[in-house]
This record gives structure tokens, sequence and C-alpha cells, in this order.
């Protein structure tokens, strides 16, 4: 942060980075199916889900359509002030009554599962520091779009409309301990090379893998 705030803007807690690429992350993209395979599998299981960096409902919309979900189902969406006021916002205007957000996540209540969608190359902590700040251990963990990488952590930039963001690519067997010292089990992982990236300036580092999980408690 302290390099991304040399440039024009820093972070994605800013109204106008919101609507940046909005429309596209509504869409359902390739490395989706497995997520929503997953989901399909859970719904009788779950009555809701924390949708942990969920944007302006982006999986919401996309998944909507796809998902057999009733009025019950409470899809909480936990993101920065900034894109919860967005979210908000169009979510009254558009009637969406399953869809809600927090800016902390403690707010969304206890959940059954956590969905993170391209979290964590954005969350500043390990995944055990965001659960422990909720209620309870969600039963199920999917995680999509996870950038990893078999050395160090690195921390690069991402530009997102004028703004600076950190991003995080993550050494793959930190990440992984860090689930399993919480008592969670790996079922599945899928492999997503379209996602892989290399930072341009430090071509040593070689390109991270994006991978996606799912991890059931017990």
């Amino acid at each position: 942060m302290a390099a991304a705030r040399r440039q024009t803007m820093a972070g994605y807690d800013h109204d106008e980075i919101a609507p940046v690429a909005f429309a596209k992350m509504c869409e359902v993209a390739p490395w989706d199916y497995p997520v929503l395979f997953w989901l399909c599998n859970l719904l009788h299981e779950i009555n809701g889900l924390v949708d942990a960096g969920g944007h302006m409902g982006t999986k919401y919309r996309a998944f909507h359509p796809l998902l057999p979900l009733d009025r019950t189902f409470r899809w909480v969406v936990y993101d920065l002030p900034a894109i919860v006021r967005a979210g908000q916002s169009l979510a009254e205007k558009e009637g969406l009554a399953n869809l809600s957000f927090v800016d902390r996540i403690g707010d969304a209540g206890e959940m059954p599962l956590l969905l993170g969608s391209g979290l964590m190359q954005y969350l500043d902590m390990p995944l055990s520091g965001l659960l422990s700040q909720m209620p309870s251990r969600p039963q199920h963990l999917i995680l999509n779009k996870v950038a990893l990488r078999k050395g160090n952590t690195v921390v690069t930039l991402e530009r997102i409309g004028r703004s600076y963001v950190p991003y995080h690519m993550r050494n793959e067997a930190e990440f992984l301990d860090d689930i399993a010292r919480l008592g969670y089990k790996q079922v599945d992982r899928w492999s997503i090379p379209s996602l892989s990236h290399a930072i341009d300036t430090h071509p040593e580092f070689g390109r991270s893998e994006s991978a996606g999980f799912y991890f059931r408690l017990g």
C-alpha cells in the first residue's frame, strides 16, 4: 500500500472503483463451473453463504439463474465500505431481496459456507485471520482464483481503473497449512491456467498458478 500510495490512487475502497468491469464480472466464466458444481451439490445442506470479497454481488448475479435458490436463501456479500455502499444501492434498486451486504464479516452472522472467488489475491491477512472474525467457522469453504507459487509469497501491484491495488501471490504450502490447522480437509482442487500471471518487472519469480478449492470442516 505504501508503494501504491505513490500513484494516483491506492486500494479498492473508492466509490469510483466500484463499477470498474462490473458487467464483465457478472458473467459466468469457464473457471466458475467448478464453483457452480459444488454449490449445486451443497444446496441441500445450506441455507445461505457469505460471499467474501463478493464485490457488488457479481457472483450472485452470475449464478442466480443457474442455481435453484429459494426466497429464504441468504446471500451476504462482505467487502470494503465503498463497494458495499454501491452494492446495496444497486440491489435495492433492482429489488434483490436475497442479496445483502456487510463491511464487517462478523455482521454476516453464522454461515454454513464461505465463498471467496478472487478473494485471496486482495486479502491483507491469512484466511484464518478472516475466519476468526466470524461468529463460527463455516462448514464449507469454496475458494477460487487463488494466486499461488512454490516460492515465498510475493506482493505486487495491479492496476484497477485509476487505482493501484496490492496483489498477493501466496506461498502454496503456507496457504494450505493455514487452512488445514483450522481443521479443514481438502475435498477438491482445480487449476485455471488462463489466470496464471508473471510480474513483467521480475521475471525471475516465474508464473503464479491460479487454483480453486473446496474444503470441508472435520
